[in-house]
């Protein structure tokens, strides 16, 4: 499977949201946890498309 959350990507967010500049630097396993969070909720996601006999993924699947 390929990587879904890149480190980098990450990083840029957390300086966007983080306005006082508090947090620094960001642990190699914040991207594994991420991708692990991300793939758990599109496998949530397909299964209430299924139920719903659609073959679209929707925000509201979410």
């Amino acid at each position: 499977m390929p990587n879904l959350i890149k480190q980098n990507n990450i990083k840029k967010i957390v300086k966007e949201i983080d306005k006082e500049n508090k947090v620094r630097n960001i642990a190699g396993d914040v991207s594994l946890e991420l991708e692990k969070k991300t793939i758990e909720v599109l496998e949530k996601a397909i299964k209430r498309a299924k139920e719903n006999n659609r073959r679209t993924l929707f925000g509201r699947d979410l």
